[in-house]
């Protein structure tokens, strides 16, 4: 049964894989599994995206005149959130906000509708490296340790790849 939270995703978590990964311990469920969730192009206002030092995740702080582009999925029920609470840890606090999603016009990618979703935002800004995070460097060098298929993530079996919205 689809759920009835949403959230931004904006580093690890933008690919299925990995959002699978977490929240039903399989980069590819079962098509039903699949159909649940909706994931769209969006983009959050009012923050900037950053590498966390020494990992392969991001982190988003806030900061005006910045704006950070993800993905708005659907669908998510309770027990997905709390795997992504657990997979976030302590270092991200969960809040609401508006995010701006996108679709394409033409050959033209244009904001849309305001949605609410919840979204990770990093609690210590010391700890991050003043680059932006690389979605295409992450899929293309490390995405294959974060979706293997020996890497379980449950509430009981907590591994400390784990990080990033």
């Amino acid at each position: 049964m689809s759920g009835e939270n949403k959230a931004f995703f904006y580093g690890t978590l933008m690919a299925p894989e990995v959002f699978f990964s977490v929240c039903y311990g399989d980069k590819q469920p079962p098509q039903a599994i699949q159909d649940l969730h909706t994931f769209t192009p969006a983009i959050l206002d009012g923050y900037c995206r950053h590498r966390v030092q020494y990992a392969d995740y991001p982190a988003i702080v806030a900061e005006e005149g910045h704006s950070v582009r993800g993905m708005y999925a659907t669908g998510l029920t309770e027990a997905n959130m709390q795997k992504l609470d657990l997979f976030e840890g302590d270092e991200y606090k969960r809040i609401d906000a508006k995010v701006k999603l996108l679709k394409i016009e033409g050959e033209k990618e244009v904001e849309g509708e305001v949605k609410e979703a919840s979204v990770y935002v990093f609690l210590n800004a010391d700890d991050l490296e003043k680059r932006e995070w690389d979605f295409e460097e992450f899929r293309q060098q490390k995405m294959q340790l974060w979706t293997r298929g020996d890497w379980a993530f449950a509430e009981d079996n907590q591994t400390t790849d784990g990080d990033s919205a």
